[in-house]
């Protein structure tokens, strides 16, 4: 049986850890030449040996999404591109709107949200050459509710909108553009902090109908699909994969905890 992205490449952004390197080995098991974009090279390297392990093809790049120079260089290196994973971001020093500073807005947002421009850019043209690519953007829930961490969710919001606008502008040249939009994901990065916000982890967990967070699986095997021909109807969707999280109606102080006063 033919594997479901036999002769791909796909370049995934933040594959050196949690989610995107879940998607590298998702995908490379799937067939496709993966190739890793993140700053984190031990990570990175890590996730290339463990595609390789079984099998897969890999390539580790180190690489700033924010960075016009970093992405251009990766995708000279990458080739023809058939799928493109935004998955990076970040939210350090993120929190409520007065304890944000322009600085950390700003790398938030770089990274966030710029750094999926500036993928995009650079994997349209050779897509458009083809008529033929699809790019999965990965927002988060925070784009579909208010829950806190300003910067990031106004980021992820962006995500959300330019994914329907790529879908609309690029569609009649057979480039599908959708976004997964993950509740709380158990990656290695949450595990390592679980300990110190233990309570927060708790509370947070009672939120979920069935009791427990999803897994990096679980936006990898959506991504798949996304990325395969099986998904060729499907332009511009925008899907929650957050075990009901985004039903909630109305948040416990778990979740959006009192701004500090002063």
């Amino acid at each position: 049986m033919e594997k479901r992205l036999s002769g791909k490449t796909a370049v995934i952004t933040g594959g050196g850890n949690g989610i995107g390197r879940e998607m590298a080995r998702t995908f490379a098991a799937q067939g496709a030449r993966v190739i890793s974009l993140d700053l984190d090279e031990p990570g990175n390297r890590l996730t290339a040996a463990q595609v390789e392990s079984v099998g897969g093809e890999c390539l580790p790049l180190r690489g700033d999404v924010s960075m016009a120079s970093d992405v251009e260089r990766a995708f000279r290196i990458a080739g023809p591109v058939d799928i493109l994973v935004n998955n990076a971001a970040a939210w350090a020093g993120d929190g409520f709107l007065l304890d944000v500073t322009e600085t950390a807005w700003d790398h938030v947002l770089a990274v966030s949200l710029k750094g999926v421009f500036l993928c995009c850019r650079a994997a349209v043209p050779g897509m458009l050459d083809r008529r033929s690519g699809a790019i999965i953007n990965i927002s988060s829930v925070n784009a579909l509710m208010g829950i806190s961490l300003a910067a990031y969710t106004a980021a992820k919001g962006g995500v959300v909108s330019l994914t329907k606008v790529l879908a609309l502008q690029y569609g009649a040249q057979g480039i599908r553009v959708n976004c997964i939009c993950p509740g709380t994901i158990m990656t290695e990065s949450s595990q390592h902090a679980y300990p110190q916000y233990k309570d927060y982890f708790e509370d947070l967990r009672t939120l979920y109908p069935a009791g427990e967070y999803g897994t990096p699986r679980d936006v990898a095997e959506l991504a798949l699909f996304l990325a395969s021909d099986e998904a060729k109807f499907m332009n511009g969707s925008v899907i929650a994969v957050d075990g009901a999280l985004s039903a909630v109606h109305n948040l416990p102080s778990c979740v959006a905890p009192s701004p500090k006063q002063g």
